[in-house]
């Protein structure tokens, strides 16, 4: 199976669906990954805070799979934002991941009381032109974060990754991206767990129509809204059950009821917030 790719405002391809390795931990993290291309995805998403770049890049170096056909993001943490310490950072990530370059590279978090995050964005400007990375974006960045680094550069991210499933769908950040070339990447898309989404009605229903999980008619919701996906597992059949998600469509419906279930009070959200992660 081919993943489906979307075009970023970089020129690059990405595929829509990733496989994420956030708290895989360090000695698991290369059979994971492994299992992972096996299964056949392309796409790997982690970041120098998970602390498993390296099992991501061995599992790279053993897959036996050509350079161009991956997509490898990695992230540079909140304590390497200021002066030059971007350009260290992604060298390291590179050493680690055994890689001469990185197809995306994203600054994990804005941190706002360390004003620090415009200063990034720019050292990851001259990364991209530098060739550390083909593409650059952003995580956990809001409209008012983005309007900032777009004016201080004139650069808008290829991406911004953030928390985003049905009961936290960041619809201000979505217009925000869609208004500006930016394209959305989901984070936690299934609720991390943290609530019972897969027993929601409007996400049963939708699984029992079409003879698939509810896990499985979430990830093809985010995919049907154009969002870029990264489902996480450390175990081979959830990873496989993960990637099987293109034998079917959900009705305009069916997506209508589960972008129903956001309460659009704030409620929602599951991780952390940007105005109040430092």
């Amino acid at each position: 199976m081919t993943v489906p790719t979307v075009a970023l405002n970089s020129g690059h391809d990405i595929p829509q669906l990733g496989f994420g390795v956030f708290l895989v931990p360090p000695d698991e993290a290369e059979r994971a990954v492994s299992d992972a291309l096996e299964v056949g995805y392309r796409h790997i998403d982690t970041a120098a805070i998970y602390r498993n770049e390296e099992g991501v890049g061995a599992a790279i170096a053993k897959s036996g799979i050509p350079r161009e056909e991956l997509f490898v993001t990695t992230k540079l943490w909140n304590d390497r934002q200021a002066g030059d310490a971007p350009h260290d950072a992604i060298r390291e990530s590179l050493d680690k991941l055994g890689l001469d370059y990185v197809d995306l590279y994203l600054t994990h978090w804005p941190t706002p009381e360390k004003d620090t995050y415009s200063n990034a964005w720019a050292k990851l400007i001259e990364i991209r032109d530098a060739g550390l990375s083909r593409s650059i974006g952003v995580s956990n960045h809001l409209p008012e974060h983005l309007d900032r680094i777009v004016k201080d550069t004139g650069v808008v991210p290829a991406v911004d990754q953030v928390e985003l499933h049905p009961a936290y769908q960041q619809r201000d950040v979505v217009a925000w991206a869609e208004a500006n070339g930016t394209r959305i990447e989901s984070w936690g898309p299934l609720g991390q767990g943290k609530y019972p989404l897969l027993e929601e009605p409007a996400v049963t229903e939708a699984a029992a129509a079409h003879g698939v999980t509810p896990a499985q008619a979430v990830i093809r919701w985010h995919l049907e809204k154009g969002f870029v996906v990264f489902p996480k597992s450390s175990r081979k059949e959830r990873i496989a059950e993960n990637f099987d998600v293109f034998g079917f469509a959900l009705t305009a419906d069916e997506i209508a009821r589960i972008d129903g279930l956001d309460p659009l009070d704030g409620s929602g959200r599951v991780g952390s917030h940007p105005l109040q992660f430092n």
